[in-house]
């Protein structure tokens, strides 16, 4: 029986010796078979020696996203409503009125300009001639003094881009071609605004940094200003051509006069006067027609009007005439009407139109786009408010500012201390209450 047991020993040491290798092997085999596994994982996370076992933000964007394409349908109707202008492809960036108000000219996304008739404005069918912008696209767009030529900005190039528009043999505009572009001067800092002079001495381009700069028509640089206001907001000339202003961060607006010599050869720039009042930065502002008034919006809430017909040189300050409020739930621009008798402000898809004589609200246009509305224009004679947020124009009749209009001269025939005044301003007063009567007897035909 011990020799059995003697026996069996070793037999019982080689089965479990052999058990033993057995189950090395597997374990090597497993181990071997999971590392492979985590390598073709790890290698899957790699690309040129780079881990992304971790998911990696996406690259940084440049600093313009490309343009959207997206079509929202949206509609919108008013007894105010003259029209609506159709033709671009793209959303409209860019408005501006000739100095002669013949015609209003736009700029779109989509690398078109069109060339409106404002005599069509109130009619069915609206007549236009449409340009394209060669391997760009406008974002701002203004008229020569002489209404033969316009600028825009380029959205890639960021740069001015000058064009000139031709006449048919009936004296009609004809041809739009592009004759000079000027050098990219301000590196990638984007330009948000442009404007030529109405003595056509000058053009400004403004960046969303704190610069500003003029530059001749040939494409040269006259100055540059350097605004101190963190970032610019809103920098435009003035109708008569003799100022710049600009705003942003710090709750007032600077004013700086452009002097050229009795040669017309360039001075310099120096500061002319501020518009002081706000409590908040001040998001926008706006010129009348000669200068005399001026309109401002700020985060404070607030709209400010301002007469400006100052002697500056002397150290006369603007008088504050009015100050109004208005629902502010974000950035918004004011316009003045040319003859400074009412200003719209646009807020997201809103507009807001006040009579400037009395500093009253006028009316509320609400959801009058599908996207935030990205320009406001009035024409020369201040009988439309035109505006765009989408692919469209809308054309409204200024009837607030005709109301103000009568209103105003009303109130100069009272207080008019001679007689020679009086009948100065009666035809005036008659001319502005039948033209008032007419327009609201078309808008009434329009109400259903």
């Amino acid at each position: 029986m011990e020799d059995q047991v003697v026996d069996q020993v070793p037999v019982i040491a080689v089965t479990a010796a052999v058990g033993a290798v057995i189950l090395l092997l597997v374990l090597l085999c497993n181990v071997r078979k999971s590392l492979s596994v985590s390598k073709k994982r790890k290698g899957k996370n790699q690309t040129n020696g780079v881990s992304h076992s971790k998911k990696k933000a996406p690259p940084p964007q440049s600093k313009k996203a490309k343009p959207s394409n997206r079509v929202v349908k949206h509609s919108f109707s008013h007894p105010w409503l003259a029209g609506t202008l159709k033709g671009h492809g793209g959303n409209v960036l860019g408005l501006d009125f000739s100095v002669n108000n013949k015609y209003l000219i736009s700029c779109a996304e989509d690398r078109t300009v069109y060339l409106w008739s404002v005599k069509d404005f109130a009619q069915k069918e609206h007549k236009s001639i449409r340009s394209n912008v060669e391997l760009d696209h406008a974002t701002k767009i203004k008229f020569s003094p002489d209404s033969r030529a316009f600028i825009v900005s380029l959205y890639y190039a960021n740069t001015i881009r000058v064009y000139k528009i031709g006449k048919k043999d009936d004296g009609t505009p004809g041809n739009i071609t592009a004759v000079l572009d000027f050098p990219q001067e301000h590196g990638n800092c984007e330009i948000f605004k442009i404007g030529i002079a109405s003595n056509g001495k000058f053009i400004m381009t403004a960046y969303k940094d704190t610069t500003i700069i003029l530059w001749d028509l040939k494409g040269e640089i006259l100055a540059k200003i350097d605004t101190h206001q963190m970032s610019n907001s809103c920098c435009v000339i003035s109708p008569c051509g003799r100022f710049v202003g600009s705003s942003g961060f710090t709750p007032d607006v600077k004013v700086w006069s452009v002097v050229f010599d009795k040669t017309s050869s360039f001075k310099e720039v120096s500061r002319a006067f501020e518009l002081k009042g706000h409590n908040a930065g001040i998001y926008s502002f706006s010129f009348s027609n000669d200068s005399t008034r001026m309109a401002s919006v700020a985060k404070d809430g607030t709209w400010k009007f301002w007469d400006t017909n100052i002697e500056y040189q002397l150290g006369q300050e603007p008088y504050l005439l009015h100050t109004g409020k208005f629902v502010s739930p974000g950035l918004s621009t004011i316009t003045l009407a040319p003859d400074g008798l009412s200003c719209v402000i646009a807020t997201g898809k809103t507009l807001t139109v006040f009579n400037t004589v009395s500093g009253n609200l006028a009316v509320t246009y609400e959801n009058v786009h599908a996207d935030e509305i990205t320009e406001v224009a009035y024409d020369q004679g201040s009988k439309y408010i035109v505006y765009t947020g989408d692919r469209h124009i809308c054309v409204f009749y200024n009837i607030p500012g005709a109301q103000a209009k009568v209103a105003d001269l009303t109130e100069k025939k009272m207080k008019a201390k001679t007689h020679s005044i009086r009948e100065r301003l009666s035809p005036q007063l008659d001319e502005a209450r039948k033209y008032l009567e007419n327009l609201l007897e078309t808008v009434s035909q329009k109400t259903p």
